[in-house]
C-alpha cells in the first residue's frame, strides 16, 4: 500500500514538473518569437516613411545629388552573392566530399574538423582585413568587387564544408554497399547516390551562406569598398545593402533611407530563402 502511495505521488510530482517545463519551453519560445515580431514590425513601419517607388528604382547618388536610392546596392549585392557562390560552393562541397568519403578518418582529419569550425567563428573584420591585403598584393586590386567576393568565399567555406560533411554522414551505408555491388565506381556512387540523398543538407549550406553573404558588412567595408554605383567590371569598388545602410546610419543625416534599405534587405532574405524552398 505504501509503495503504491509513493509511486503515485512520484507520478503527480513528474507531471508537475513536465507541466512547469512546458510552459517555460512555450514561454521562451513565445518571447522570442514575440521579440522577431517586434524588431520586424518596428523596421517596417520606421521603413516605410522613406519606402518609395524612385527610392527603389535609381541608384544610391545618383542625379539629384541628394538621392539614396537602393537599385545600385540591390544589384551589387545579387553579384557579390553569385559570384561568391560560384567561387566557394564546388570548393567547399568538395573539401565535404574528400573530407567524408576519401580521407582516411583520423587525427589529420579530426584536426581538420576542428580547424574548420574554428575558422567558422572567426569575427569578419578579421577576414576583411585579411583579404585587404593578400588580394591586393595578388591582384594589385584595393577595392573591388572581386576583392570582396574572394574574402567572402574563405569566410563561408567553413559553414558549407561543416554542413555538407554531415549532410553525407546522414546517408545510410547501405545505399554505397548497395551500389558498390551492382559494380559502380566509387565516384559514380558518390554523383548518383550520395550527393542526391543528401542535396537538402548541402542547399542548406548555400543557404546559410547567402544569408550571411548579404548581411555582412564589416568585411566588405575593407575589401569591395563603399562606391554606391553600379560597377562596370569586376574590378569596380561596389557598396552592397548593409554597407550602405552602415555608411548611411553613420552618418545620421538620412534614417528614413536606413530604415527603408534595412526592410529591403529583409525583404531580400526572405525572398531568397522562399525560393530555395
Amino acid at each position: 500500500m505504501a509503495k503504491a502511495v509513493t509511486n503515485s505521488l512520484t507520478k503527480k510530482r513528474r507531471r508537475v514538473s513536465d507541466i512547469v517545463l512546458k510552459a517555460l519551453i512555450f514561454l521562451s519560445s513565445g518571447i522570442v518569437v514575440a521579440l522577431t515580431l517586434g524588431m520586424i514590425i518596428y523596421i517596417a513601419v520606421k521603413g516605410s516613411e522613406g519606402m518609395s517607388l524612385n527610392f527603389l528604382t535609381t541608384p544610391a547618388f545618383s542625379y539629384p545629388y541628394e538621392n539614396y536610392g537602393v537599385l545600385g546596392n540591390i544589384i551589387n549585392t545579387l553579384y557579390l552573392v553569385v559570384i561568391t557562390l560560384i567561387i566557394a560552393t564546388p570548393v567547399g562541397v568538395g573539401a565535404a566530399i574528400y573530407l567524408t568519403e576519401y580521407a582516411k578518418q583520423g587525427r589529420l582529419t579530426r584536426i581538420i574538423e576542428f580547424t574548420t569550425e574554428t575558422l567558422a567563428g572567426i569575427p569578419s573584420i578579421i577576414y576583411g582585413l585579411f583579404g585587404s591585403v593578400f588580394f591586393y598584393n595578388i591582384f594589385k586590386v584595393n577595392y573591388s568587387l572581386l576583392t570582396g567576393a574572394l574574402t567572402l568565399s574563405i569566410m563561408v567555406l567553413p559553414t558549407i564544408i561543416r554542413t555538407t560533411q554531415e549532410a553525407i554522414k546522414t546517408v545510410p551505408m547501405g545505399y554505397r554497399e548497395g551500389a558498390v555491388g551492382l559494380g559502380a565506381p566509387k565516384w559514380h556512387t558518390i554523383r548518383t547516390v550520395v550527393l542526391p540523398s543528401c542535396i537538402d543538407g548541402i542547399l542548406t549550406s548555400v543557404i546559410l551562406s547567402i544569408g550571411r553573404i548579404v548581411g555582412e558588412s564589416a568585411a566588405l567595408i575593407f575589401t569591395a569598398g563603399t562606391v554606391a554605383a553600379i560597377p562596370g567590371g569586376i574590378f569596380d569598388s561596389v557598396r552592397t545593402m548593409s554597407v550602405h545602410m552602415y555608411v548611411l546610419s553613420c552618418e545620421g543625416l538620412h534614417i528614413d533611407a536606413t530604415y527603408a534599405t534595412a526592410v529591403v534587405l529583409l525583404i531580400i532574405v526572405v525572398a531568397i530563402n522562399a525560393l530555395a524552398s
